[in-house]
């Protein structure tokens, strides 16, 4: 079984950058890589998706500020954050899969003040 930990959370101010990654302990030849997140109240949301060969997939939400991606030799997965939001303020999930998201993580805070 695959297991993956998220590292890079923290607090930040609207408009900064972050970071946070996401290594799996197993290998994950052709695995789908995502990020997915919990706001308070909310349910949990799909924020992007990267494929094995590395097509990308974003919410709206996100385009055109989050970018994410990959390094299979390494079995990580990236998540770089810009121009944040306090309606970004969440705590984020990374997820890998084949036809679905079976593995996640524990889930790192991110925290973006106004």
């Amino acid at each position: 079984q695959v297991q993956l930990v998220e590292s890079g959370g923290g607090l930040v101010q609207a408009g900064g950058s972050l970071s946070v990654s996401c290594t799996a302990s197993g290998r994950t030849t052709s695995y789908a890589m995502g990020w997915f997140r919990q706001a308070p109240g909310k349910e949990r949301e799909f924020v992007a998706q990267i494929s094995w060969t590395g097509d990308t997939t974003y919410a709206d939400s996100v385009k055109g500020r989050f970018t994410i991606s990959r390094d299979n030799a390494k079995n990580a997965c990236y998540l770089q954050m810009n121009s944040l939001k306090p309606e970004d303020t969440a705590v984020y999930y990374c997820a890998v899969g084949r036809s679905t998201y079976d593995y996640w993580g524990q889930g790192t805070q991110v925290t973006v003040s106004s």
